[in-house]
């Protein structure tokens, strides 16, 4: 009998709700996708309601946590760390499922208030490498939100953008977002 893990589970819930919205994650339809029998599901989830819970918490750790708590990024040059982060975003795709995220927490208070919770560390990581480099105030906060914006709807916007040209704006967005 094929055996598949929690995490599959959340990334077959992911791919669900990116394309199709949070109606469509129905154990039976995961089950179905997975290639494995219903029963499999409850190795990993009590219900329906639990596995949404651990969808937002795995998006949480795996899309926003491998950056905001990853100890390269949080020392070191402040400008190196700017541009480690634009890289580790865009080589792993990090902000894939940020559109059906947003729609589902628009549809969901207790979704939403985990969501914006994962947006205010997002801006406070940014807001540390910034007010590294010297600014503050309004210059501060125009940066981080200038880059979290940009950082977080690129894929959505461009999704077709090439890693190669990526790669040569990440390193035109640095110099334009630490200098003065």
């Amino acid at each position: 009998m094929k055996r598949v893990s929690k995490a599959e589970w959340l990334q077959a819930a992911l791919h669900l709700l990116e394309n199709e919205g949070v109606e469509a994650i129905r154990v039976d339809r995961l089950a179905r996708e997975l290639g494995i029998s219903r029963s499999g599901f409850y190795w990993h989830f009590k219900n329906r309601d639990d596995l949404r819970g651990q969808i937002i918490e795995y998006w949480v750790h795996e899309f926003n946590e491998v950056v905001t708590e990853n100890l390269t990024l949080r020392e070191g040059d402040p400008r190196k760390r700017l541009e480690l982060t634009m890289q580790m975003i865009v080589d792993h795709g990090l902000t894939r499922y940020e559109l059906p995220i947003r729609a589902w927490a628009e549809a969901d208070p207790a979704v939403a208030r985990r969501v914006n919770m994962a947006y205010k560390k997002r801006m406070g990581f940014l807001r540390d490498i910034f007010r590294a480099l010297g600014f503050e105030g309004d210059d501060l906060e125009m940066r981080t939100r200038l880059f979290l914006c940009y950082g977080t709807w690129e894929h959505t916007m461009f999704p077709k953008e090439s890693k190669s040209s990526l790669r040569k704006l990440i390193k035109l967005r640095t110099d334009f977002l630490s200098k003065p």
